[in-house]
């Protein structure tokens, strides 16, 4: 919940000149709501896309203050993030939901950048793989191979989101390794090779390098580090 529309416009006058070479990561920006079609204009022409941050599992209905993925797809962007780790934490989001905007968005022709993770205390509890398997399989278990071919994961241990921590890249490779497992299993081994899984939490320009080294990690999924447009860029041109 940052930027206005004309905040968002000043912010790509600024970051944009910064990583106009980048060629080797896609890069993908995700406003607000209000600030979607501003961002798109901004952005056109450039190496940038947009993406939202929310979108409801059904395409349309009575659901007061929810948006459709259709909404979405008018203003010009290209994806959405799903079951975002604050979206699980503060607002029930549940693996039911997950899949069902899954499906919605990609009935649209949205990519969606679908997230799991744990919690501090599940991951104390030894829970991890429960949670990530239990995530799979419900959110994500029931898309046809063509579906999930077309989507991206993202990583984001709820312990490590805007809390200082963040999984070292030992730790987060560990969990990136088990869940492209989990893809071999449901789909096929080709079909794990060729998901993209990034890592969120606290990622920053001094641990994205470290990161980014580990075989299983395919991107980065940046929270208030990417508000700065030098910073965002340091990540970017890492």
């Amino acid at each position: 919940m940052f930027k206005t529309a004309a905040d968002a416009r000043r912010f790509f006058d600024a970051l944009l000149p910064l990583i106009a070479g980048a060629r080797h990561c896609d890069i993908v920006v995700a406003p607000p709501f209000t600030a979607l079609a501003a961002c798109v204009a901004a952005t056109r022409g450039t190496n940038v896309t947009i993406s939202a941050q929310n979108v409801h599992g059904l395409p349309d209905g009575a659901f007061t203050g929810e948006i459709a993925a259709s909404m979405l797809v008018e203003t010009g962007c290209t994806g959405v993030i799903v079951g975002h780790s604050e979206r699980r934490q503060y607002y029930n989001e549940t693996d039911e939901s997950v899949h069902r905007k899954t499906k919605t968005s990609l009935a649209a022709g949205l990519t969606p950048i679908v997230c799991v993770g744990e919690t501090f205390s599940e991951r104390e509890a030894g829970q991890t793989e429960a949670v990530l398997k239990r995530q799979f399989e419900e959110g994500l278990g029931a898309l046809t191979p063509a579906e999930f071919s077309r989507i991206l994961m993202a990583y984001e241990p709820v312990w490590a989101i805007g809390t200082g921590r963040t999984a070292t890249p030992e730790i987060a490779a560990q969990a990136h390794g088990y869940l492209r497992s989990l893809a071999a299993d449901a789909f096929s081994p080709p079909e794990a090779s060729a998901l993209r899984i990034l890592y969120g939490g606290s990622v920053k320009p001094d641990n994205i390098k470290g990161l980014m080294a580990q075989p299983d990690i395919d991107g980065a999924l940046v929270g208030g580090a990417s508000l700065d447009p030098k910073s965002f860029a340091a990540i970017v041109n890492y």
